[in-house]
């Protein structure tokens, strides 16, 4: 354990992102709404589970469980199911021969998931990826049922041809549902909770933020209005920015831009111009917060998710913006300010003065943490790491700064289709992301070198699979605790 001498220095230090002064935590939140329960908890049920949720290859499961409120009975005879069949499939693997060579174990991307980390014992086989046949555990599941059958072998052949069936597939249901007159947003919301592809992954978003109507015909006149709304801002307002009452604002947005990743997009001129346009427009027109840190993250994933539309290949980092014409870039612009407004409509106390929201939202963290795993609440309290000090960040930027930028984009798919998904979901995400480094967490001893990993996850290598398995743990995670009556009480 550190001096106090030492502590109190680094947390000066850690906490010099934050921006603002932080007041003493909010009172607590009122509960949340009760459903009616039974004698058999949710957390006994993930104790035994062990790596029975984990999200495997079949994400379209995943879309399955998202879709379905189930009630208590419903409930508990799932999770009977779940554990018979997850016995089953431990059984089998056991009388299959290991296979000659597996990942080096100091792979980074090799996390025990967080319900294996609750049973406190390694689970048999966790270092094998096993789809699960949840169709036989979830009610009216529709999705193909994986077949556990297959050696380690024929997967590894097999798996290309498969992976690229069921992308086209999924591809077909996007296509279809978005072909007709008028769009059911509620099973668009369905089929994008498990990702969506990218050619379809513009019009998906602008619909599920609810800038597209869901009418087709209408479509073209409100996307011309919008756009020409925004520039009738940046006519009236923009010039503004060298106005005294102004400029500190436009040079806190000036400087914060080429902070930005990827760098090689931000430091592009033309991106740059655009960002200033789009940030200081909406910190004029949204007085009440103004423009704060972290913001300026969030415009990224649009921008970059709407050019994509024009510019080929998948390589953030190699986009030229200017291959796009000036006339699809002004609209690109224009199209990214609105969406990013109707996010920012939903979080907005995250931005407002001291930002309560975020510190309301760390505080729940820190509550749903304990009665996860009070394991790894009970080792961050007793080495005095505050979790204002590594979860502001994870808050004020939705994990920008902790995940590469395609995994940020997926992320946000679930997001944007799940209800209240960039504030009550989030949460969850939080949670999953944290007790996923729960190893490593109880392995740190010093209070500073827990905190630097903390605020340094080693997620560089992450993809699309490893982002799925967090969300398959947030859901399961919300699942469990979203409607229990002591959720954020001991």
């Amino acid at each position: 354990m550190a001096s106090d001498g030492a502590r109190k220095q680094f947390w000066k230090r850690s906490t010099s992102k934050v921006p603002g002064s932080l007041p003493r935590p909010p009172p607590r939140l009122p509960s949340t709404p009760q459903r009616s329960k039974r004698g058999s908890s949710f957390q006994e049920f993930e104790s035994n589970t062990s790596d029975a949720w984990d999200a495997g290859e079949d994400d379209d499961e995943l879309l399955a469980m998202a879709a379905e409120s189930l009630d208590s009975e419903v409930v508990m005879e799932t999770a009977h199911r779940v554990l018979r069949d997850h016995s089953q499939r431990q059984g089998q693997r056991r009388l299959r021969p290991e296979p000659p060579s597996g990942p080096p174990a100091s792979d980074p991307r090799l996390v025990k998931s967080v319900s294996e980390s609750q049973t406190g014992r390694p689970a048999e086989g966790a270092s094998e990826s096993t789809p699960l046949q949840r169709s036989q555990s979830l009610p009216h599941s529709t999705s193909v049922v994986l077949s556990s059958g297959v050696s380690d072998q024929d997967h590894g052949v097999l798996g290309g041809s498969a992976l690229r069936e069921r992308e086209a597939s999924r591809m077909d249901k996007f296509q279809q549902l978005l072909a007709g007159p008028h769009t059911d947003l509620e099973e668009l919301r369905k089929l994008s909770w498990s990702g969506i592809p990218k050619p379809v992954r513009p019009i998906t978003w602008k619909l599920l933020s609810g800038y597209l109507p869901a009418n087709v015909d209408r479509r073209p006149a409100t996307l011309q209005r919008k756009q020409k709304e925004y520039f009738a801002f940046i006519e009236h307002y923009y010039d503004s920015r060298n106005d005294e009452v102004h400029q500190d604002t436009y040079r806190q947005i000036h400087i914060d831009i080429p902070r930005m990743s990827p760098e090689a997009l931000i430091l592009q001129p033309k991106v740059t111009e655009i960002f200033e346009r789009i940030l200081f427009i909406w910190a004029i027109r949204h007085p009440a917060s103004g423009y704060v840190q972290g913001i300026n993250d969030l415009v990224t994933p649009f921008f970059v998710v709407f050019i994509g539309e024009h510019i080929d290949g998948e390589d953030v980092d190699a986009l030229d913006v200017s291959q796009v014409p000036e006339d699809v870039l002004r609209n690109i612009e224009a199209d990214t300010y609105w969406c990013m407004s109707r996010l920012l409509d939903g979080i907005q106390d995250n931005y407002t003065f001291a930002q309560p929201g975020i510190q309301m939202k760390v505080k729940m963290l820190e509550e749903l943490v304990s009665r996860i795993n009070e394991r790894v609440h009970g080792h961050l309290e007793q080495h005095d790491v505050k979790y204002l000090q590594f979860a502001f960040r994870w808050m004020n930027n939705l994990l920008m700064r902790e995940l590469p930028l395609p995994c940020t984009v997926r992320l946000w798919d679930t997001y944007q289709s799940e209800p209240e998904g960039f504030s009550h979901f989030h949460l969850y995400v939080c949670a999953a992301f944290l007790l996923r480094w729960k190893q490593q967490i109880l392995e740190e001893r010093d209070f500073q070198e827990l905190l630097l990993f903390l605020q340094n996850l080693p997620t560089a290598a992450w993809g699309d699979e490893d982002v799925s398995l967090l969300l398959a743990e947030a859901y399961r995670l919300k699942y469990a605790f979203a409607d229990a009556p002591n959720h954020y009480k001991k």
